[in-house]
């Protein structure tokens, strides 16, 4: 049969069903054709939420960090800025994702945070907003670094850190030395967290 025949059907294998909110439709024989209801929903497009942000977040302090879509349309927003995201941008934040998409085109959970604490850093601004706090970096051959962000550019930075070093006497002293890091040599960094 020709697909003008079914404007609302689905080719599946061989047969062409109809896809229909009645149980079956009478084709042109007068036989009942057993159908499947198919809900089409319109995945989410992580460029377009990015976007959106992108576009709210124009001309003010705060930076996209990450943008998650999980399988079943969660979306996470993580945001920030140099003094720590409010709950009150997060609000409208969401609001205004909420805005520019159709929920009757996609259905979706949205979520708009901070990154945790323990959350790893993804951009170079959390470098920024982090400069003169202590960090743990580990560096793309495994080895762990701790000590206090310095001079923090563009293309890197500066940890300032304790070498611990063997005198010829066996005893072990510590000296503070600065290593210099590119982005592209860090696999991971986060910010140590102290509770005073």
């Amino acid at each position: 049969m020709p697909l003008e025949k079914y404007p609302q059907s689905l080719l599946i294998s061989k047969y062409y069903l109809p896809l229909s909110p009645i149980r079956g439709v009478i084709d042109t024989w007068g036989t009942r054709v057993p159908y499947f209801i198919i809900s089409f929903q319109r995945m989410i497009d992580k460029i377009n939420i990015e976007r959106l942000v992108e576009e709210f977040i124009n001309g003010t302090d705060l930076f996209l960090v990450a943008v998650k879509i999980s399988s079943s349309g969660k979306i996470t927003v993580l945001a920030d800025k140099k003094e720590g995201i409010t709950i009150d941008e997060c609000v409208a934040l969401s609001r205004f994702i909420e805005k520019n998409l159709d929920r009757d085109e996609v259905d979706y959970e949205l979520q708009v945070s901070s990154p945790g604490l323990d959350m790893p850093f993804l951009v170079k601004q959390q470098y920024y907003k982090n400069e003169g706090r202590s960090i743990e970096v580990v560096d793309s051959s495994g080895r762990k670094y701790s000590g206090l962000l310095k001079n923090v550019t563009d293309g890197g930075f500066e940890l300032e850190t304790e070498v611990k070093r063997e005198k010829e006497d066996r005893e072990k002293s510590a000296e503070i030395k600065e290593v210099s890091f590119n982005y592209d040599q860090v696999k991971s960094a986060r910010e140590i967290v102290t509770f005073k």
